[in-house]
């Protein structure tokens, strides 16, 4: 099994994905002789909030007990690959898959193969997670297209027709909106953020909700519009995030809902990097863990140009 996890600013999202059952090795549709099947089933996945204050043990004992409950085993993983916007959990993270995994995982960074050429000034600038869900995007639904990103920011990600990262927007996201608001009112209260039953409120949460709620609609709908005439109207505009299916339903642009995008391009970026993917799976050394359930295993050494990069920017 893969385990891939995807750190964001508010909540961490994971999931494991499976082998088809009834693949067989250099037998699957589209693979070469020798070279295994991918990925291709996600048998569970969590949603937990990112906390950064939480030690190595405590993500352990929260990810085994992930496990636990949905019948999987840790020793069943045999490779983790985590994209992060969040640096400082990094080397925590790092710690968790080697001392709980026996693995050492494959972070998106610079260098590594995407298969998406980025056309930003600096390639190093665009965020793990929004190259993640264009490649996810293009794969999926084609070109051009526009990931929209609910998460504590909300990203729009433009790919070309020919699978090219071009850029795009960044805007605060409705919930950092909405505390902003609460903050700097001292009579208005903190309200659940959804869609009302009508536009005009009669009250005071009523009018709140739907302020935020047909506001941010607003500008999403707004910056698509704009978008949208620049890449062509036949580009498909695809939602994810925590709040992707609550605004990209309203939305008269977003055509296609899904929450689990960026679990997908980690499993494709994963499966693209043949040598990472060889270095990432070897077993830690005893020495590096405490205690260690395997042997260790012979080192390998992979290298290869980058296709497209990305880092791990606060987002």
């Amino acid at each position: 099994m893969l385990l891939v996890i995807d750190v964001g600013n508010t909540n961490t999202v994971l999931g494991v994905f499976a082998r088809a059952a009834s693949a067989v090795p250099g037998n699957s549709p589209g693979s070469s002789p020798g070279r295994s099947p991918g990925y291709e089933r996600l048998v569970a996945n969590w949603r937990v909030a990112t906390s950064r204050t939480s030690t190595v043990d405590e993500y352990g004992v929260l990810f085994r007990n992930l496990f636990s409950m949905a019948g999987l085993e840790a020793q069943g993983i045999h490779g983790i690959v985590i994209s992060s916007v969040v640096p400082p959990l990094d080397p925590v993270l790092r710690q968790v898959c080697e001392r709980y995994f026996n693995l050492r995982p494959l972070y998106i960074e610079p260098g590594i193969k995407t298969g998406m050429p980025v056309h930003y000034d600096n390639p190093a600038e665009v965020g793990a997670d929004r190259v993640v869900n264009g490649v996810a995007a293009f794969e999926k639904y084609g070109g051009p297209c526009i990931v929209v990103d609910f998460g504590t920011a909300t990203t729009f990600d433009c790919v070309s027709a020919k699978g090219e990262y071009l850029g795009g927007v960044i805007c605060p996201g409705i919930g950092i909106s909405a505390d902003a608001l609460f903050e700097r009112t001292a009579r208005l209260p903190r309200v659940e953020i959804r869609k009302p039953a009508r536009v005009i409120g009669s009250n005071t949460v009523g009018s709140l909700q739907s302020g935020l709620y047909y506001g941010y609609l607003g500008l999403v709908d707004g910056i698509l519009e704009l978008l949208l005439a620049e890449l062509g109207a036949e580009t498909h505009v695809i939602a994810t995030g925590g709040l992707g299916s609550m605004i990209g339903t309203g939305s008269k642009y977003i055509k296609n809902v899904d929450d689990l995008l960026t679990l997908e391009g980690l499993r494709i970026i994963w499966e693209r990097n043949a040598g990472a993917r060889a270095k990432s799976t070897e077993a830690v050394p005893k020495a590096a863990i405490k205690p260690s359930p395997k042997s260790a295993q012979p080192k390998s050494r992979n290298g290869g140009a980058s296709v497209g990069s990305t880092s791990r920017s606060a987002r």
